[in-house]
């Protein structure tokens, strides 16, 4: 079995998920990583027992490596996604895989020309929960659907923009409650539900001392027919958890974070109860465990070796990407 030996660039919050998954796979190896502030990646490779590379082009230029993990600020993700690939490494890419549509578009043409594997991280799509209510959807289980919402009203403490150089900022964060913080809500509507198409958007600073939004909310068409609203936040107080509800002719889910809280089928309910989570990651981005990304790079893991189909590629992120850029320019036209 080809042990698949990974990179990493950018050793931040979300770094030390990345490696406790990579630690826990087995043909999987963490051999170093590259940060442009030297004593993060010290401390951090000392910590994981890997290497530290001198720059990101030192870290692609060793052929050992077969992966690189992109955890960097959002703004860089597509430029160093298209110069992994350009130097023959597949790519795991933390959302949002770039900051405009123009940008993913290029990270897919990019990903398609070099015949080398990128997954968008969307790790909530593997929760059993998540996957049980997609297949009762595909199933038709819950007739036409009617309604389906989503919900993502988080607080964000004013210190955790004013403590970064680039949280908040158009030029690195490219949006606020939707782009960053909702991005992942937005690629799990539209893993359950299918695509949509935008009827109006807008979004809106409200709390925060940031150029970019804090509050947005949008009306969507998908192309089952049902209609439905995307709400985000970084602005309400303490913050709560992601709430998605799928509403059909013969039933009804409801998921809390990625926990089933009700489950109706025609008479019958299935499921009624109060989902026990805390604000967690809706209050504090630490506060985040790392089975999902377990999950996911361990899939893709297996598609570089042939074993699995990639589940989650380059194309998914696009289309998350795609429908919150729709938002903002929506925001832009006139408001009758």
């Amino acid at each position: 079995m080809k042990t698949v030996r990974f990179g990493l660039v950018g050793c931040g919050v979300i770094s030390q998920v990345h490696a406790d998954s990579i630690a826990t796979i087995e043909g999987a190896e963490l051999v170093g990583a590259y940060d442009a502030s030297k004593e993060h990646c010290a401390a951090f490779a000392e910590k994981n027992g890997i290497r530290t590379y001198s720059s990101y082009s030192s870290m692609l230029a060793d052929e050992s490596i077969d992966a690189v993990c992109i955890c960097t600020p959002s703004g860089l993700h597509a430029d160093q996604a298209v110069q992994a690939l350009r130097e023959n490494k597949h790519v795991v890419l933390e959302k949002p895989m770039a900051l405009t549509v123009a940008d993913a578009a290029r990270v897919c043409r990019e990903a398609e020309y070099s015949h080398h594997l990128i997954t968008v991280i969307s790790q909530h799509r593997f929760h059993k929960d998540v996957m049980r209510v997609r297949e009762l959807i595909r199933s038709g289980a819950f007739g036409q659907l009617v309604l389906c919402d989503l919900s993502m009203k988080y607080w964000r403490d004013p210190s955790y923009y004013s403590n970064s150089t680039w949280r908040g900022t158009f030029r690195m964060d490219g949006g606020g409650a939707l782009m960053n913080q909702g991005i992942h809500g937005v690629d799990l509507i539209r893993f359950l539900v299918g695509d949509a198409k935008l009827l109006r958007g807008r979004v809106k600073t409200l709390v925060h001392s940031i150029e970019v939004e804090d509050t947005a909310a949008a009306l969507v068409e998908f192309d089952c027919g049902a209609l439905g609203v995307i709400e985000a936040s970084t602005a309400t107080a303490p913050g709560f958890s992601r709430r998605i509800e799928i509403l059909g002719e013969k039933g009804y889910a409801v998921l809390v974070d990625a926990h089933l809280e009700r489950l109706r089928i025609g008479d019958e309910m299935l499921i009624d109860q109060t989902v026990a989570v805390d604000a967690g990651t809706a209050s504090d981005p630490t506060q985040l465990g790392f089975e999902g990304h377990l999950l996911q790079l361990r899939n893709f893991v297996a598609a570089i070796r042939g074993e699995e189909d990639l589940l989650i590629t380059a194309q998914d992120g696009f289309a998350a990407v795609r429908l919150i850029e729709e938002i903002y320019q929506s925001s832009k036209q006139p408001q009758s």
